[in-house]
């Protein structure tokens, strides 16, 4: 079983729908003769030809209609935005018509596709290539969402995400395209959407995050648990729809809930899981949600970039003020 990283872990399940399915489609701004600007695509033009990895002009609202309609007629294109702030032209594609499209054609029609984008800052790229615009996506009925942590979950995740019958927003996290290695079997095994993964068990406070965030949330358990404190680590995986029901039973047994992200504080997916909560298991909460969040500006240049992503510190002291109240 070899080692590989989240963005090789992307290559090998994008090569395995290939293999096993003529009717997968690559297309993107540059995926073909360079390999994707992340190199996510590298050698699969010479492998499996033209025909089924194409290259598109620089026009992102043309590349999510095109495949809205390669999928509507039976195809399984997966499209790559070059990164996550030059997908908003995609938005009227996606809103007005992938993720509607088989309501309203009473399911004669669907649109199995993905949309596949970097997302996120730490690699001192500038700020519209470091954006975390998840949230946008999750408030669009009919269209899941979905962003790996780890190039396991980024392979399992990929091929669900190609399989599905419905349109998927597919984020990869940048900062961990190349961050370590994990021992992935390229069985052409999917992992379940809908599902959070719990990555680590804990009984004193649960620590809800997704994306690039898992690395520094799982460096804070550790730390918490040499003070005594036991962090249960909960991945959501798919952000839209989110599995609640794992989040509430571990709420039910830590009495504890702090959610970490990325993106901006105001509208977050933060906000909504902790209303979920509230709403559903107030009586199990011995003390506040706390969120830690990036910050309600447009990200910053790298000089400032980590300061606005949050650190192992606040989580770590999110998650103590939270024990101690």
């Amino acid at each position: 079983m070899a080692k590989v990283t989240l963005v090789e872990a992307i290559n090998l399940a994008l090569a395995r729908a290939l293999e096993e399915d003529p009717n997968v489609v690559l297309l993107g701004e540059d995926i073909g003769v360079n390999g994707g600007v992340f190199r996510a695509t590298v050698g699969l033009m010479e492998r499996f030809g033209q025909n089924r990895v194409l290259d598109t002009p620089l026009a992102e609202s043309m590349i999510a209609g095109l495949a809205i309609g390669m999928a509507a007629m039976g195809l399984r294109p997966v499209a790559e935005i070059q990164f996550s702030g030059f997908i908003y032209p995609t938005v009227d594609q996606m809103i007005n018509h992938a993720g509607r499209l088989r309501n309203r054609t009473r399911g004669r029609l669907s649109v199995p596709m993905v949309l596949r984008a970097p997302s996120g800052a730490g690699i001192h790229a500038p700020e519209h290539h470091s954006e975390s615009n998840e949230a946008l996506f999750a408030h669009m009925p009919g269209v899941r969402v979905v962003m790996p942590s780890s190039p396991a979950r980024a392979y399992g995740l990929m091929l669900a995400a190609i399989r599905d019958p419905d349109p998927v927003v597919f984020f990869e996290p940048t900062r961990l395209y190349r961050l370590n290695k994990q021992e992935v079997a390229d069985n052409g095994e999917a992992l379940p959407l809908d599902t959070c993964f719990v990555l680590r068990e804990g009984g004193d406070i649960t620590l809800v995050s997704w994306g690039a965030m898992i690395h520094e949330t799982l460096e804070a358990a550790e730390r918490l648990a040499g003070t005594g404190i036991e962090a249960e680590v909960i991945d959501l995986g798919t952000l839209s729809p989110i599995d609640y029901e794992t989040i509430l039973e571990s709420v039910s047994r830590t009495g504890r809930l702090v959610i970490i992200h990325e993106a901006p504080r105001t509208a977050g997916l933060g906000g909504e899981i902790a209303a979920e909560v509230a709403e559903r298991a107030i009586y199990d909460l011995q003390s506040p949600i706390v969120r830690v969040t990036g910050f309600d500006v447009v990200t910053p240049l790298f000089k400032l970039e980590h300061d606005f992503m949050p650190s192992v510190d606040r989580i770590v002291r999110a998650a103590q003020s939270t024990v101690d109240r």
